[in-house]
């Protein structure tokens, strides 16, 4: 069995997988983690492998006590991954995107796979359906898009995410809804379009803090998958043989 362990800023991702299958899920706050592995381990005896991906600071103590009871895989722009890197700077590549490519590699093989990432940030990665990664976009996401609403400007209220109840905002508060949420959906469905037109078979995935909010509102055909990032380096786990 497997430990992924998927370290945030302030919160921290944890998955415990039996092959392909998530055992347990839980997130908590990052200082907190050492405590939650020792339950996981306590509980999940069979674990043996750990996979850290880390894109927030992580203390030396969890390493410490990581590398004391399991093999571990620490994953950077060095860890072997299957699939063909193209990108232009391939050391600033997020961890996460990596993450994410290897688990479309996996579960949609020779397909022209574009993956939408629709957190902090919204990712566009995309492979071919030779196994080559090309790279993709950032853009802001939808907290961030509120935030800088409300940061920089002297009169806007800083707001929770919500479905507008119509396109044409009728107060300062539905105009804003209307101008973040339709703002990011319109630009999914536009971002895609153009990615359709040139590669007919496209197959594409959601994932993210908000592909469900997301996820009924968009006009194109996806696969949904909130657990994808956690796949994907379950895989690259299986994929790496820890010494």
């Amino acid at each position: 069995m497997n430990l992924i362990i998927d370290v945030g800023n302030t919160r921290t991702k944890l998955a415990v997988f039996n092959n392909n299958k998530i055992e347990n899920k839980t997130a908590v706050e990052t200082k907190y983690v050492l405590n939650s592995i020792q339950q996981i381990l306590e509980t999940h005896t069979n674990v043996s492998l750990a996979i850290v991906s880390s894109v927030g600071l992580l203390e030396d103590a969890v390493l410490i006590y990581l590398k004391a009871h399991l093999k571990v895989l620490i994953l950077n722009h060095e860890t072997p991954v299957p699939f063909t890197n193209l990108y232009g700077t391939p050391k600033t590549l997020g961890i996460d995107r990596i993450a994410l490519v290897c688990a479309s590699v996996q579960q949609f093989p020779n397909n022209n796979v574009l993956i939408i990432d629709a957190g902090t940030c919204i990712t566009y990665d995309f492979i071919n359906k030779d196994n080559e990664y090309l790279g993709g976009a950032i853009s802001p996401g939808i907290r961030m898009r509120y935030q800088a609403l409300h940061n920089q400007t002297a009169n806007l209220p800083l707001l929770d995410t919500k479905m507008p109840e119509q396109l044409i905002g009728n107060s300062t508060i539905e105009a804003m809804n209307s101008g973040v949420v339709y703002g990011v959906l319109n630009e999914m469905d536009g971002i895609i379009n153009e990615y359709q037109t040139i590669y007919l078979d496209l197959t594409i995935i959601l994932t993210g803090g908000d592909a469900n909010f997301l996820s009924k509102q968009l006009k194109s055909s996806i696969f949904a998958n909130s657990n994808f990032l956690l796949e994907g380096l379950n895989y690259i786990l299986q994929y790496n043989t820890v010494e």
